[in-house]
C-alpha cells in the first residue's frame, strides 16, 4: 500500500515550501484546472527508491487570514486518521507558540511515527535555538531550512527508513475503486452490483467511511472493487469534507488497478471530480467515468451527446476514457459499467510486441514525420514498450530535443487508435539512439 504522509501544523511555518521540496516542485494534482488552488496540495515523492505520496493540509484551511484553532485542530486529527507518517513543521523564529503545544498534544497520544521539523534553522545560533522544541516531549528532531533545502536530506532518510514497502500482490486479481464525490452514488451502484445493501446509502453527503474491499465474481469476472464505505458522523461532514474526500479518495486510487469514477448528472462534471480524475491520470491508473442519476436528468434530443462532448473538454487531452450512463436506482447499464472496467483493466496490462510495433508505428510515422524545427529533421528509427507495470513507449530518434508536445499526442492518439488504450494513461519517450 502506497504510503501517505501528511504535513500538519499551524499557518506560516513553511509548511507548503517543504511539500514542494518534497515533491520536487513537481505540480500537484490539478495544474491544469483553474480555481481550485486549495486543492494544489497533493503530490508523489520518492526517496531511497520508496515512493510515497505528500498531503499539505495547510491547503485546506478555510478563509487563510483567519484561521481558527479550531481548523487547525480539524486538520491534525484528520492526518491522524487517516496519513501513515506525520511531519510536524515548526518554525524556530517564533519559538514554541500557544498553537504548537497544542498540536503536539494531539500527536504525543498517537501511535505511528511522528517526525518534528523545526523549519528556518539556517545558522548554528538557530541550531542552539532549537533546543527549546524538546520541551514539545515529541523526542528527537530535525532542523531543517525548507527555503534552501537544508537538513531535508536528513529528514528524509529518518522518513524513508519508516516507510512500508509495498506488499506483494498475492492475489492478482483485478482492484476496482469506485470513487467520485461525496453522495455521487457510489454505495448504490456498489449494492446494485452486489445485490445487497452492505453498504448503508443515505443522501446525507459523506457517509462513507472506510475503504472496503470487497471480492466480486458474477457474469464471469473475478475482481475486488475497493469501495470507500461506512458511517460519517453528520457532524462532522460539512467541515471537513473537501479535505476528507481528496485524502479518502488519494488512497483508494494508489491501491487499485482501475478507478470507477462516479458523477452526479443532476450536477454535472464539477471541480471535485476533475481533481479526482487528474489523481487517477497522474498516478496512471485505468479510468472509466459513470454518469449516475441519468434517469433524473430531463433530456431531449442530443443530451447525452452533449453531456459526454463537455467532459471530453474538460479532461482533455486525455479524452481516451469510455463515458457510460448508468442509474444505480434502475440498475441501468451497472454490468457494462463492470465489463468496461475489465476492457480498461486488459488495456494497462497490454504488451505489444516489438516487431510489430515498429512495423506499424514506423511507417505512419515516416508518411507524417515530425515537423522540421530550425531547419533540422527529426527521423525515427525504432520504436519499442517498456517492460513497466502500465503502457510506456519510447521510440529512438536521431534529434530527440526537437520533437514538441503537439506531435507526441498524435503518435500517442495513433497507439491508441491501433492498438486500442482506451481509459489508459500513455506515457511517451524520444531517446536519441
Amino acid at each position: 500500500m502506497s504510503n501517505i504522509v501528511a504535513i500538519v501544523g499551524r499557518p506560516n511555518v513553511g509548511k507548503s515550501t517543504l511539500f514542494n521540496r518534497l515533491i520536487k516542485k513537481r505540480e500537484a494534482i490539478v495544474d491544469s484546472v483553474s480555481g481550485v488552488t486549495r486543492d494544489r496540495h497533493y503530490g508523489k515523492s520518492d526517496w531511497n527508491g520508496k515512493e510515497f505520496s505528500v498531503i499539505d493540509t495547510g491547503g485546506y484551511t478555510v478563509g487563510s487570514d483567519d484561521i481558527f484553532e479550531g481548523e487547525i485542530r480539524k486538520q491534525v486529527q484528520l492526518a491522524i486518521e487517516e496519513a501513515d507518517i506525520i511531519v510536524f513543521v515548526v518554525d524556530v523564529e517564533e519559538g514554541i507558540t500557544p498553537m504548537d503545544t497544542e498540536v503536539a498534544n494531539l500527536l504525543r497520544k498517537v501511535k505511528k511515527p511522528i517526525f518534528m521539523a523545526i523549519n528556518k534553522v539556517d545558522n548554528a545560533m538557530r541550531e542552539a535555538d532549537a533546543v527549546e522544541f524538546y520541551n514539545l516531549g515529541l523526542g528527537d528532531h530535525y532542523t531543517i531550512s525548507s527555503i534552501n533545502g537544508s537538513g531535508t536530506g536528513e529528514l528524509l532518510d529518518a522518513l524513508a527508513e519508516k516507510l512500508e514497502d509495498a506488499p506483494e500482490q498475492e492475489n492478482e486479481l483485478p482492484r476496482f475503486a469506485v470513487v467520485g464525490r461525496p453522495n455521487a452514488g457510489k454505495s448504490s451502484f456498489i449494492n446494485a452490483l452486489i445485490g445487497e445493501d452492505r453498504n448503508i446509502v443515505t443522501n446525507i453527503a459523506g457517509t462513507t467511511r472506510d475503504s472496503i474491499d470487497t471480492k466480486y465474481n458474477r457474469f464471469g469476472f473475478d475482481f475486488n472493487l475497493i469501495d470507500t464505505a461506512g458511517i460519517r458522523k453528520k457532524s462532522k461532514v460539512k467541515e471537513d469534507l473537501e479535505f476528507y474526500s481528496v485524502m479518502r479518495a488519494v488512497r483508494s486510487i494508489e491501491f487499485c488497478d482501475v478507478a470507477i469514477l462516479v458523477i452526479d448528472a443532476t450536477r454535472g462534471f464539477e471541480g471535485q471530480d476533475e481533481n479526482i480524475f487528474w489523481l487517477a491520470e497522474k498516478n496512471k491508473k485505468g479510468v472509466v467515468i459513470l454518469i449516475n442519476k441519468w434517469d433524473l436528468v430531463e433530456k431531449e434530443t442530443n443530451t447525452m451527446r452533449d453531456f459526454e462532448a463537455q467532459i471530453r473538454r474538460e479532461i482533455a487531452p486525455f479524452t481516451d476514457v469510455p463515458i457510460i450512463f448508468i442509474s444505480a436506482l434502475t440498475k441501468q447499464r451497472i454490468f457494462k459499467a463492470i465489463e468496461t472496467a475489465v476492457e480498461v483493466f486488459e488495456n494497462r496490462k497490454k504488451r505489444i510486441p516489438t516487431s510489430k510495433l515498429n512495423e506499424t508505428m514506423l511507417d505512419i510515422l515516416k508518411q507524417n514525420p515530425p515537423p522540421a524545427y530550425k531547419g533540422k529533421f527529426v527521423k525515427i528509427k525504432f520504436c519499442t514498450q517498456l517492460p513497466t507495470p502500465t503502457p510506456q513507449f519510447v521510440f529512438f530518434c536521431n534529434l530527440p530535443q526537437y520533437v514538441r508536445d503537439p506531435y507526441k499526442r498524435y503518435v500517442e492518439n495513433k497507439l491508441r487508435e491501433i492498438f486500442d488504450f482506451k481509459g489508459v494513461p500513455i506515457v511517451i519517450y524520444f531517446r536519441k539512439k
